[in-house]
Parts: C-alpha cells; structure tokens; sequence
C-alpha cells in the first residue's frame, strides 16, 4: 500500500511538471505581446530579443489613444459587445423557458430542428443575411450589428439544460399561490439559473467582442469601428510602428482577460451544472 501511494505521489508530480510546462507554453504568446507593446518599434524585432523592456516604452500606449481613434473603437467595441449579450442572455432565456417547461404541439421537433442549425457555419448564410439586412435598410446601423446575432440557437440549447433541471413542483407550487406564468420565469426560475445565465453572458461577450467578420462587412462608417477592426487596419497599414501595434493587441485582449477572471466562478459552476442531465 506504501508503495502505491508512493508511485502515485510520482505519478502527480509529473502530471503536475507537464501541466505546468504547458501552461507556461500557452501563456508565452501573451507575455510577448505585452512585452512587445512596450518596447520601441526597432526593438520589437531586435535579435536576440530582450526579454524585459527595460525602461519600458509606455509612449505606445499614449500615442494609441491620443493619435488614433482607440478610443472611440472601445466604446463603440463595448456598445456592440454588451447590448448584444443582453439581448441574447434575454430571447435565450425567454425560449430555453418555453422549450424546458411550457407543453405544445412539436416542442421536441422543433428545438431539434432549431438546434440543427448549430452544424451550419457563419459563413454559410452570411451573404443572404447580409441582404436581409439591406432590405431592412440596417446596414450600416448598430441594431443591424447587434439582432442577427440574437437568434443563434446555441444559448437556447445551453440554458433549456438549466431549466430542465428544475423541479415542476416549484412552478405548481407559486401557481398556488396565484403566481402567474411570467412571475415564476422572472422571480423563480431566472435566480435558480443565475449560474448558467451568467456562464452564457461570458461565452456570448467573448464571442461578440471578438467577431471580426460581420462586423467588417456591417459597419460602414469610420466612426462605428470597434476595437478588432481598428487594430486590423493597424496591422494592414504600411506604418512599421510595431510597439504601437502590439499596445493595440493588448488593449483589445484586456477585457476579454478581465471579464473571464472576475466571472471565472461563475463560468466553471455553470458549465458544470449544464452538463447535467435532464
């Protein structure tokens, strides 16, 4: 018994050397991006590289936001991001209810079909939603950024599991008490859900923040850029400026980190939970 606890001891710490090696491995790319951002351009690609900027060129940074339009890019990156995930965390919820709990005719059949179009790329159907969009003359517009993007059935699919898991003696229980249909989704059901709505918001954030291609094709004016499309054209530009490229990167990178550690609980419970089984 001695002996196997002790090949198991060995065996952990291995597993824990190759995890750590990994991670560090992983990480690697972000460190130099960081690294990169603050260093002059002639010394982003100087061989052999210096590993700590020494002293650090936070020059970069100012001539981002004072010289260029970062910072009408971050706000308009963060109205998309967030008025998106709003209004996904609120149609998502709202159908994943009606899929879990309400009975009517071809319930199953159709989420069936509507989590089928999960298998169909983007970029499939990007050119006839595009037309649509023109005929709606929301081309050019934020709500034509934002709407398209609340349909995708991937939030119904992962909240109907949270919902599923909800006892029906709750609902019969505030239908007792006179409580009606909408009271129990808003006043029960949601705070139980709280875990998967929140892992939900993350997903759909990161997602959105980082969905370069329809907002290439959506946005018409300068002043509409986001952040992901500005930091593109940075890179297309003849300008050599590296450092104040590798700033751009970082400062579109820097919510997306953020966002995932202050709600990184929130994140793991609710991807845990939704893999329970109805």
């Amino acid at each position: 018994m001695k002996h196997r606890l002790e090949h198991m001891g060995r065996f952990d710490f291995i597993c824990n050397i190759v995890i750590s090696a990994a991670a560090i491995l992983n990480l690697f790319p972000l460190y130099w991006m960081i690294s990169s951002s603050l260093k002059v351009s002639q010394d982003v690609s100087k061989m052999p590289p210096d590993w700590i900027p020494f002293p650090p060129a936070v020059q970069n940074y100012k001539n981002l936001f004072q010289t260029g339009h970062a910072l009408t890019w971050t706000c308009n990156s963060f109205l998309i991001a967030i008025g998106t995930t709003a209004a996904i965390l609120l149609v998502s919820a709202m159908a994943s209810y009606s899929f879990a709990k309400l009975r009517f005719w071809g319930r199953n059949t159709i989420f069936l079909a509507f989590i089928l179009t999960l298998m169909i790329p983007k970029e499939i159907y990007i050119v006839p939603l595009i037309k649509v969009m023109q005929y709606l003359n929301l081309k050019g517009t934020y709500i034509g950024i934002i709407l398209p993007n609340v349909a995708l059935p991937f939030g119904v699919f992962l909240l109907r599991q949270f919902f599923a898991t909800v006892p029906d003696s709750l609902r019969e229980s505030a239908w007792l008490d006179g409580g009606s249909e909408w009271n129990v989704f808003t006043k029960i059901m949601l705070p139980i859900c709280k875990p998967g709505l929140s892992a939900l918001a993350i997903l759909m954030f990161v997602q959105t923040w980082n969905d370069y291609l329809w907002q290439m094709v959506m946005i018409t004016k300068d002043s509409m850029k986001t952040l992901q499309l500005g930091v593109a054209l940075m890179q297309q530009e003849n300008n050599p400026d590296y450092g104040l490229k590798m700033a751009s990167a970082c400062v579109a990178a820097v919510p997306m980190i953020l966002v995932f550690f202050v709600f990184q609980r929130y994140f793991t419970s609710g991807i845990t939970m939704g893999a329970i089984k109805e």
